[in-house]
């Protein structure tokens, strides 16, 4: 029963290597590109991993949040169904409401929920690799185990929760070890979490031995969860962004879910703390790798194939949702990033009316360690997986937001079925299905307004995105030159996407969004504010004399710490700071560019030359060494080098200058930022240019490594040298403006 998709990743183990060549037209060919190459055969370290339960955290990215600590009690069931839905579920069946009663008459008909089904319990299971490849027997057991437990929940036949209960006794009493090679990952994470909900559902029944119910938590805790810890913490030894997205999501599912079922609340946190900011590539920040305007977020799989892009959106749902039942919103983190993942996603997959064309999405180039994709992939476009009606009706029916796409895709192919019934570009079991009838409910009011407004300036103009309501046919942006009005309509009619370019005249200006409803207008959104202006955000002098404190001069509070071997000297103008190149650096604030779109970034250098050595930073902005921007006097070109990246060097857009800074002498150098072009100057001058940087500063998100003087690399070498007169503005300056400023400091 294994369709295209997992024989493909089954090919990532010990044929890796040839795998990319053997494959050629295949559908998924592109599987190979990013997934377990690392060489190493994990099958030879897996019994050892499985006999202890891990105590320490996941690495995550600094970006000076807290973590989420949660506390009390698990709500039970509580991963994907809680009692409500139970309770919703059997009264709409009662009733033979469609669309739930559809779905329902799908659970029945399929063979795993039968009474007369048998469970194959191993005591290997055995996923990638040389061994016989039996997980396949696995997952449909899981599948039994689930919709048998769903119709005794539904119905109360306790024919059916025996037969659940059944399953997974034979299983806890049975399984030893998961074995195999890297993807041995894959079945830890997707099974683990789809066996932790089963065996969830069906916690309360009276007719399970609390013996059994604890050998079955064991398993879970003792064979599955070490994998999965394994994995997220180490990804097998290979470069951070090697592994795609859905690698990281099937496993952070599991750690979840297993946290749930196990009363284990540091798992749980674990879970949704490396969702929010893990360093592997199924954060959501890097998931949602970029936001288009209208918030179309490019999920990081997109240009890699629909049948993993699709995967993406089933495991972050899953996600989201145990989580939303146990109290955490991680479906409404960073403005919804989830949500705008799962339209862009949806989009791409649809056909328009013509119904022979697919829908377009914008794309930006991604790459990783392994591969460097240019295009939305069209490899599989269509897929269909039974992930959207939980998308949909949390955000439209739930909350009364507006999910144009996913609503379009869930109401398309409603009735959901089981997860092995969407052929074989669907991922057979990687999701349990039903969600018609286990995820609809009825809709809540729609939202009273438009959500989630933002506005950036690029090169002169205002690009505008915001969040719809349910029951709205288009919307109206209003300007201000004044916080909270009177507004002026600057566009109205705007159906999709739910973004908004405005060009206003050089100032600061306040923008909101109305709906347009049957009933007439609806409120207005909160207000955003825009800067179109040249405006100075951080003004360090360094003309300090002692002391640790660096004063910023823009009156914004941005003020400098000095750190480790840093002195004052005179400067340029009046004193500068000396970093002493091997422990020296000036820190400055959490998230200093978050709100940061056009920006010039300027300051007087004087470099020792760091004895010939590259990758020193006069500045160095991130949360690690996946996200981050910087400027180096030096960089890997051998000339002065600014970059920006939201994955790390693989993906990272640099403009070069033509020499590296000079030493010795003091040099002006500055950056500039409008739109996508981007400027180095060197005492005035103009040195490098670049058109193509899509990446603007607010992008790298929250940041709390914020350096004058160090990398976020900590191989790279501290700058040796002086640094004075450091400036962050507002908007991108003109070659003329540049000029002047360094003109100034020779007055």
């Amino acid at each position: 029963m294994d369709d295209i998709k997992d024989i493909n990743e089954q090919s990532q183990g010990i044929s890796r290597r040839t795998f990319l060549y053997s494959l050629g037209a295949l559908a998924l060919s592109a599987c190979g590109g990013g997934e377990g190459s690392s060489g190493t055969d994990a099958a030879a370290v897996r019994s050892a991993k499985t006999s202890s339960t891990p105590t320490t955290g996941l690495a995550e990215v600094a970006t000076g949040d807290s973590d989420v600590t949660t506390s009390g009690s698990f709500v039970h069931p509580g991963l994907l169904h809680t009692q409500a839905d139970f309770d919703r579920m059997a009264q709409k069946v009662a009733a033979q409401t469609s669309p739930w009663y559809d779905s329902w008459n799908l659970l029945t008909a399929n063979s795993h929920a039968s009474l007369s089904y048998t469970a194959r319990p191993q005591v290997e299971v055995t996923r990638g690799g040389t061994g016989t490849q039996n997980y396949s027997v696995l997952y449909n057991d899981i599948a039994a185990a689930y919709a048998c437990a769903l119709r005794w929940q539904i119905t109360g036949d306790t024919a059916y929760a025996d037969k659940a209960v059944q399953i997974m006794n034979a299983w806890s009493s049975t399984l030893q070890e998961l074995t195999g090679d890297t993807n041995v990952d894959l079945a830890a994470g997707i099974y683990g979490y789809e066996f932790a909900n089963a065996g969830e559902i069906m916690r309360g029944y009276s007719n399970w031995a609390s013996s059994d119910f604890a050998a079955f938590q064991s398993m879970m805790l003792n064979i599955f969860y070490p994998i999965n810890y394994d994995y997220l913490n180490g990804h097998n030894n290979t470069e951070i962004t090697h592994y795609w997205a859905n690698w990281d999501l099937c496993n952070i599912a599991s750690v979840m879910a297993i946290g749930v079922l196990c009363d284990n609340q540091a798992l749980f946190d674990e879970a949704v703390n490396y969702f929010l900011k893990g360093t592997g590539n199924g954060a959501i920040a890097q998931a949602v790798y970029y936001l288009h305007p209208g918030y179309l977020g490019q999920w990081q799989e997109s240009g890699r194939d629909q049948g993993h892009n699709t995967l993406g959106i089933a495991l972050g749902g899953a996600i989201c949702e145990m989580a939303w039942n146990q109290g955490v919103d991680l479906y409404g983190h960073d403005n919804n990033r989830f949500l705008s993942g799962a339209e862009y996603v949806a989009k791409g997959n649809l056909l328009e009316p013509d119904g022979t064309t697919y829908y377009t999405v914008p794309y930006v180039t991604y790459s990783n360690v392994d591969v460097t994709q240019t295009e939305f992939s069209t490899t599989s476009q269509g897929t269909i997986r039974p992930c959207w009606a939980l998308v949909y009706n949390h955000y439209v029916n739930r909350l009364g937001l507006a999910a144009p796409w996913s609503e379009k895709f869930a109401l398309q192919i409603q009735p959901e079925g089981g997860g092995g019934n969407y052929g074989t570009s669907s991922g057979g079991y990687d999701q349990l299905g039903y969600g018609t009838l286990t995820c609809t409910v009825d809709p809540v009011t729609p939202a009273s307004a438009p959500s989630g407004l933002t506005a950036y300036p690029s090169a002169g103009q205002v690009v505008l995105s915001w969040w719809g309501v349910a029951n709205a046919t288009s919307y109206n942006v209003q300007r201000s030159s004044t916080s909270g009005g009177s507004y002026s309509t600057v566009a109205s009619g705007i159906v999709d996407p739910l973004t908004y370019t405005d060009s206003p005249d050089t100032g600061t200006w306040y923008y909101v969004v109305s709906a347009q409803t049957a009933s007439g207008a609806s409120s207005n959104s909160s207000e955003a504010v825009a800067v179109t202006a040249i405006q100075l955000q951080t003004y360090l002098t360094f003309d300090e004399t002692s002391g640790t404190s660096a004063a910023d001069s823009s009156g914004n509070g941005n003020a400098g710490t000095l750190e480790g071997g840093v002195t004052h000297v005179a400067g340029k103008v009046s004193n500068s700071v000396a970093l002493d190149g091997s422990t020296g650096y000036v820190s400055l604030p959490n998230d200093i560019v978050v709100n940061v779109s056009d920006f010039t970034i300027a300051a007087w250098v004087y470099w020792n030359g760091n004895g010939g050595a590259s990758s020193a930073r006069v500045f160095d902005f991130g949360s690690g060494t996946g996200r981050y921007m910087y400027l180096s006097p030096k960089g890997t070109s051998g000339y002065v080098q600014f970059g920006i990246t939201l994955n790390g060097v693989h993906g990272e857009l640099a403009v070069y200058g033509n020499a590296a800074l000079p030493t010795g002498q003091w040099a002006h150098v500055a950056v500039t930022l409008s739109a996508t072009t981007a400027t180095l100057y060197v005492n005035g001058n103009a040195v490098g240019s670049s058109s193509d940087v899509v990446f603007t500063p607010w992008r790298i998100g929250d940041t709390a490594q914020n350096w004058i003087g160090r990398s976020q690399n900590s191989a790279h070498p501290y700058f040796s040298g002086s640094i004075d007169e450091f400036r962050i503005y507002l908007g991108a300056m003109s070659a003329d403006q540049i000029a002047t400023l360094v003109q100034r400091a020779l007055m």
